[in-house]
């Protein structure tokens, strides 16, 4: 079906903010509030940017649930189109992809269709890698025996030691997870395979949590689903650790290890990645373990630290002048 024409954008914002909300999109936020302790503030952002989204299918003639990503594609180009900053642009598609994760986990629809829409990424610097000293810290922070607590020093484990992104984390499997071969299988984007070894603390970790005292322990009676009871990490009810649950379990104990808003699952990735560089490893083998597909995104993740490359400069080069370490 031919999209019908278009109402400007001024036009959509002031009609969104007046037509009822689909019951769908009611759901997703009420979600938010109550199982993801999302703030007000927060909740009220994601309902102002799907009211636009509700409004501008309407003009389309295009019902919620029958989307496809062509018709996400072309809701991206209007945004643009309209003006909107990249930053805005992905903001906006933020709370559109999570709708519709919502819908499909909950089995309202029997597809994603914005799984493997993407929109270009707001240009930003990199982050900062952790030290040695944090990441012992982190580590430090993570104290206890019970159940949660060896599933979350599993997770940071993982996470930090196999450069693995959150969503190939809570994407993991029990088939795919050889703890004693030292491999694990993960799904990474574009739903490409790839095996990453796993080192002896993570092993250990992961060891400790899938003992009967770990896993066994978040583990219902009953599965509620079959992807449940295949998943590595569960939550505290018993089902497929999410994303979101993913990341702020790392930034909680980056809260606690002092490291606030330096921590995230990516700085992990990103630290574990520049750390390999540091300790000799070649780039081509840190991008098999990222899997990356092309290169350039390799260098771009693991760019050499300035105090290495001031290391580097001064004990190499035969006219260098020892100065003060890098800011």
């Amino acid at each position: 079906m031919a999209p019908h024409p278009l109402l400007p954008p001024v036009d959509l914002a002031i009609t969104a903010e007046a037509e009822p909300t689909p019951l769908e999109v009611e759901e997703f936020l009420t979600w938010l509030r109550a199982e993801r302790g999302r703030s007000d503030n927060t909740v009220a952002a994601y309902r102002r940017d799907l009211r636009l989204y509700v409004r501008w299918l309407r003009a389309q003639g295009i019902e919620l649930k029958a989307v496809d990503e062509s018709g996400l594609s072309a809701y991206i180009g209007f945004l643009r189109d309209g003006g909107r900053a990249p930053a805005s642009v992905a903001r906006a598609l933020v709370a559109v992809r999570s709708l519709y994760r919502f819908l499909a986990e909950e089995g309202l629809m029997s597809v994603d269709p914005a799984a493997d829409v993407e929109v270009s990424r707001v240009p930003k610097g990199l982050p900062k890698p952790l030290s040695s000293a944090d990441i012992d810290a982190l580590f430090g922070a993570i104290r206890g025996d019970d159940a949660p607590t060896r599933r979350d020093r599993a997770m940071v484990e993982v996470l930090y030691g196999t450069a693995i992104r959150i969503s190939e984390l809570v994407g993991l499997n029990l088939a795919e997870t050889d703890v004693g071969g030292g491999w694990l299988k993960v799904m990474g984007k574009g739903s490409k395979e790839r095996q990453v070894p796993i080192g002896r603390r993570a092993e250990e970790a992961l060891v400790a949590y899938l003992a009967p005292a770990g896993r066994d322990a978040l583990a219902p009676e009953r599965w509620a689903r079959r992807t449940d009871a295949d998943a590595v990490f569960l939550n505290q009810r018993g089902r497929r650790l999410s994303r979101q649950g993913a990341w702020q379990i790392v930034r909680g104990y980056g809260d606690r290890a002092g490291l606030g808003d330096r921590l995230s699952p990516h700085v992990l990735r990103h630290s574990c990645a520049t750390h390999m560089l540091d300790g000799g490893a070649d780039i081509r083998s840190v991008q098999e373990l990222l899997g990356h597909a092309s290169l350039s995104t390799t260098q771009i993740y693991t760019l050499v630290s300035s105090e290495r490359l001031r290391q580097v400069y001064d004990s190499a080069h035969p006219r260098a002048n020892r100065r003060s370490p890098p800011p």
